[in-house]
């Protein structure tokens, strides 16, 4: 595919990636994902149960990569927009790498960089190198050697990467059923675990108590001072880290109060990135410094002309679809800038008026859609609200909607009853064991709540009085001494 490039880009792209990649073919889906093993098992969140925010930082870059590797297999994407990303990496060897941060005593490291690549292959090389895996495994995949012309290449069939078990020995990694394994043996009972680690739980909350009431004066003060509507934090940093994040918004506004004073009315979220979401909170990137935050104060005025904007092209969208409405849904879809959900919503829009779809007016109201560019066809959430692609076709998307209209509604009138059905025995779970504080992860649906908290009511468990108790998907004692649980805790026998 780069058999023609001019001498200067050639020298480039050798500089850059090994000589075999100039005569290499293409990867496939499959190919890249089988490719992409080692990193995907460097990053995976389950293997960071205990360290909860780096958890949620791959998982949610996980997501935008997905859809970064599922737009460059799309007809018709010449270009995509540059995506950056950070990870949290899983290293054996403690020793930092040229260009990298340097490793935690955790064992791992975060990485950071942008995506503007135009193929699988490259994208791939340049995740691996990002990361300092090896990509030597990846020229296995082409039907070329380092001397061979691409024209006189035998095809290699298609076929899913098995490697030898040396290859784990030279890269440092666990051979992922053996990693998988590991995981299933440490998984545990709740009584078994809340014996374990019932005390510990204790002894952080109490220790972390004089820092929350810190916390809760700070995000008071601030909150009062520049008018905001709330203050949240879109990760499970710890209590001092988050005490850090407002000092240093304090200090900030000492020096910019009038700038800061922009952000009146708005809900302010310590996130990964700067910027204002796509559900129009003002993001605070905590590895950005005062200066991109006083940057983006001062742009606000700017975000909110596109708010307005945004809220006109949902409108107009509804109307061109008999009144449904456009939602974008924090917990079930990936994390957008306002930019790039103007982006989407104004792409979407332009094919509903070049295919002129009929809806009877206002025949759909009370239903709601999300647009994801991360699919091909329209589906029917269980919670009631249609996920729709953004290249979908017009006619298919029609007959979709009116022939599961009906569905759709009877689906919204179940959640609002599930979801009163779930404040009932979150409140009833919260009595019976006199927690301090009961609540779960975004991630964890409302059926999952209510199928742990039916379970739950069922148990004698004396270790959770005066806890802070969160559903989530594994065990763990937070660092300020939150317990978490899956939503599927098993009691009995330990599953081996």
């Amino acid at each position: 595919m780069f058999c023609h490039l001019r001498p200067v880009r050639r020298l480039c792209l050798e500089k850059i990636f090994p000589r075999w990649f100039l005569y290499s073919r293409a990867l496939s889906g499959a190919e890249a994902v089988n490719a992409l093993r080692p990193f995907y098992f460097a990053v995976h969140p389950d293997f960071f149960g205990q360290h909860p925010r780096e958890r949620e930082v791959n998982e949610n870059s996980l997501k935008r990569l997905s859809v970064y590797l599922e737009n460059l297999q799309k007809p018709g994407f010449k270009s995509l927009k540059p995506t950056q990303l950070t990870f949290y990496v899983r290293e054996r060897d403690q020793n930092s790498s040229d260009g990298q941060e340097p490793f935690s005593t955790a064992g791992f490291r975060a990485v950071k960089f942008t995506l503007h690549t135009r193929d699988l292959l490259s994208t791939v090389l340049y995740i691996l190198n990002s990361c300092s895996l090896s990509i030597e495994h990846i020229q296995s995949l082409n039907t070329t050697v380092h001397s061979q012309p691409l024209k006189e290449a035998k095809r290699m069939p298609d076929r899913p990467i098995r490697w030898d078990k040396s290859y784990y020995s030279f890269t440092g990694f666990k051979d992922p059923d053996e990693d998988f394994e590991q995981v299933s043996r440490m998984e545990t009972t709740l009584t078994s675990w809340l014996d374990n680690n019932g005390k510990s739980a204790v002894k952080k909350l109490k220790n972390s108590l004089p820092l929350r009431k810190e916390l809760d004066r700070l995000k008071d003060e601030l909150s009062h001072q520049l008018q905001l509507s709330d203050i949240r934090w879109q990760r499970s940093w710890g209590i001092a880290h988050r005490c850090s994040q407002l000092h240093s918004l304090g200090r900030l506004a000492q020096q910019n109060l009038e700038t800061l004073k922009n952000a009146k009315g708005c809900t302010l979220v310590f996130t990964d990135r700067s910027g204002m979401s796509a559900g129009g909170h003002v993001m605070l990137g905590t590895m950005d410094v005062h200066h991109h935050w006083a940057k983006l104060f001062e742009r606000l005025p700017s975000y909110f002309d596109l708010q307005r904007r945004l809220v006109l092209l949902e409108d107009q969208i509804s109307h061109l679809l008999g009144g449904i409405r456009v939602v974008y849904l924090e917990e079930l879809q990936p994390a957008l800038t306002l930019e790039e959900y103007y982006s989407l919503l104004d792409v979407f829009y332009n094919r509903l008026l070049k295919n002129r779809i009929l809806f009877h007016p206002r025949s759909l109201r009370g239903l709601q859609m999300i647009l994801n560019s991360d699919r091909y066809a329209p589906s029917l959430h269980e919670l009631g609200h249609f996920n729709i692609p953004t290249l979908c076709d017009p006619a298919n998307l029609q007959w979709f909607i009116l022939t599961k209209a009906q569905q759709a509604r009877e689906n919204m009138k179940r959640k609002e009853e599930l979801k009163v059905i779930e404040n009932e025995l979150i409140q009833a779970s919260t009595k019976k064991f006199s927690l301090e504080k009961f609540y779960k992860e975004p991630s964890v649906s409302s059926i999952q709540m209510v199928d742990c908290c039916k379970r739950l009511l069922e148990q004698s468990l004396p270790y959770l009085q005066g806890l802070h108790l969160c559903v989530s998907h594994f065990y763990s004692v937070m660092q300020d001494g939150d317990l978490c649980i899956p939503w599927n805790w098993k009691n009995g026998e330990a599953v081996k």
